[in-house]
Parts: structure tokens; C-alpha cells; sequence
């Protein structure tokens, strides 16, 4: 009998096809709502999700024949996994096929405000032809702090091998630490923040870091130091950053996620922070696209379609 799999989201098409050639019955609906997905999905046998299929325990128990959810990237925050292991569910991910796309966009985000790439480019059009001003600072010699070494920090680390730094990790699951490589250090957290230049978080949300990033945490971080955030908004507390920034703590700060990532639900204080935080010259702020490239949509689809594979034994 054939699998039938809902795929809720965009997708590389490779997914659809490769799906298909193991004989399974594929729903491709990236427009489906979260209502639709509710009053039908108890007659799949696997779903694919991105991130607006919130796979709560409310959700998984009308899921009744579900064998597996597979997730296009990472960010398991959006699912149950307790109550999924519970019932059976197996939870598939593909947090490979994003990992360079990440590291890459780190790299990107900390050399254009070091050097005010942004910046000077907005003058620049405005016909003002400054230079003095828009000197910009060499991350060669720099310490280089990452939390969190699972896929995108030695993908962020490997970028940042030709630029003369020392890296500093702090992991506490160790991951991918078994062969230290000579510019790469593991270290406790509280010496990372103390003498990291540049701290770049690579952590998943959890309960234990939820808000990890508040200004007790930024307190400890070194005076002048620069924090980038490409995992999820909700590790880090956007007014704790801002005022950072505004105290000087903070020299700059690049960020690809924030805590509320839908700007028409802003409350007037979330409107404030933001607002103060657009408006900064030292903040580089990205749409949640750190792993959102043309290469990466395939990678997440042909990963997640190995696994599927494997899952099944086919």
C-alpha cells in the first residue's frame, strides 16, 4: 500500500519527484491552511512542514496515522517531540541542507558592519561621497565566540578560517569537537563572552535557552563586543539588546531572527525596540534568511528525502 505524505510548504520540486519514485502518494499543498491541514490530516501517513505547521500535542492527537513529520531545515521548536515519541511519530529533519547558506550569511552580516558596507552604500546613494567617516575594522586577529557547534556554527567556523581569528566554542553537548582543529578552543561559557570581539549564537530553541540572551547574559559579555543571533529570535531579548547598543556594551549587533517576526502583531512597546533598532547604524537586520538560498532549497528537499528514504527502508 502506498505512503501518503502532505507537503505543507514550498518545496524543491527534486522532493516531489524523488517521493513519487518511491511510489508514494504525494498532496503537495503549499498554500494549505493550518485548519485544512487539521481536518485532514489523520489520513496521511507522513507530514512535511516548514514553519506556520505548529505540530502541538492538540495537533499530533488528530494525527492518527502519522509514521513520521519531516521538517524542510531545522527548528524543532514548532513540535511536540515528547508527546511525537510518545505516540510514535518520528521526526525527521534536515538541518545539513542549510548549513553552509547559514555560515555564509553570518560571515556576510559581520563583514558588511565591520567595514559599514551598508551604510556607506546608503550615502552613496544619496550622492554623499564620504570615506573618513566609514573606516572600517579588520576581523583578522579578532576572537570569534560560538555557542552551539551542531551544523551551522562549524559551517560559520569553517568560513572564518581564512581570516586569521581564534575561535572559541562553548557546546554543551560537545557536538563535532572530537577532532579540535589548532584555532578552534572549547571553553566554558562564561570565558567565551568575557573575551569573545564577536559572539555568534548556533543554539536551537529550547526551554533552557529561551531569553538565554538577556542583559544579565549581555553584562558578561566583553565591553565593545558585536552579537549576531541567526538561530531563532526568542534565544535573545530584543530591548536587552538595544539597550546594549544604546549604553555602548554592545558595538554592534547583526541579526537575522527577532523575537516577533510579523511586524502587523507588534505591540507599541515591540514597535519602539524595533523602530530604535532599524534606525541604528551598528544593526544589520535580515528577514529570517540566513539559510534561505536557491542551493539550500534543494539541499533541505534531497536530505530530507534520503532520510525519508532510509525511514522506510526503500
Amino acid at each position: 500500500m502506498k505512503q501518503s505524505i502532505l507537503i505543507t510548504d514550498k518545496v524543491d520540486p527534486a522532493l516531489i519527484r524523488g517521493l513519487r519514485y518511491l511510489n508514494m502518494q504525494v498532496d503537495y499543498k503549499p498554500d494549505i491552511t493550518f485548519e485544512e491541514v487539521c481536518n485532514r490530516i489523520n489520513k496521511y501517513d507522513g507530514l512535511i512542514v516548514n514553519s506556520k505547521i505548529r505540530c502541538d500535542r492538540e495537533f499530533l492527537q488528530t494525527a492518527s496515522h502519522l509514521d513520521f513529520i519531516g521538517r524542510l531545515g531545522s527548528g524543532l521548536d514548532i513540535i511536540d517531540m515528547d508527546f511525537a515519541e510518545k505516540t510514535g511519530i518520528r521526526i525527521l529533519s534536515s538541518p545539513e541542507g542549510n548549513a553552509n547558506a547559514v555560515g555564509e550569511h553570518t560571515l556576510g552580516m559581520l563583514l558588511s558592519l565591520l567595514n559599514n558596507i551598508s551604510v556607506s552604500h546608503a550615502f552613496v546613494k544619496q550622492r554623499i561621497w564620504e570615506r573618513e567617516i566609514h573606516r572600517g575594522v579588520e576581523l583578522g586577529d579578532k576572537i570569534i565566540g560560538i555557542i552551539g557547534f551542531g551544523h551551522t556554527g562549524p559551517a560559520f567556523a569553517k568560513k572564518l578560517s581564512g581570516f586569521d581569528v581564534e575561535i572559541l566554542v562553548n557546546d554543551i553537548y560537545k557536538h563535532n569537537l572530537s577532532k579540535p582543529d589548532q584555532n578552534i578552543r572549547q571553553v566554558e561559557l562564561s570565558e567565551l563572552l568575557e573575551i569573545s570581539d564577536v559572539v555568534s549564537l548556533h543554539i536551537p530553541l529550547t526551554e533552557e535557552t529561551r531569553n538565554l540572551v538577556d542583559t544579565s547574559f549581555l553584562d558578561r559579555m566583553k565591553d565593545g563586543s558585536i552579537l549576531i543571533n541567526t538561530s531563532r529570535g526568542q534565544i535573545a531579548k530584543s530591548d536587552a539588546i538595544l539597550s546594549a547598543l544604546q549604553s555602548g556594551k554592545l558595538a554592534g549587533a547583526c541579526l537575522d531572527v527577532v523575537e516577533n517576526e510579523r511586524p502587523k502583531s507588534w505591540n507599541k512597546k515591540e514597535e519602539e525596540v524595533y523602530a530604535a533598532l532599524f534606525n541604528r547604524d551598528d544593526v544589520i537586520i535580515t528577514p529570517h534568511i540566513a539559510g534561505w538560498t536557491k542551493k539550500s532549497l534543494f539541499l533541505i528537499a534531497d536530505v530530507l528525502l534520503e532520510k525519508i528514504r532510509n525511514f522506510y527502508d526503500l
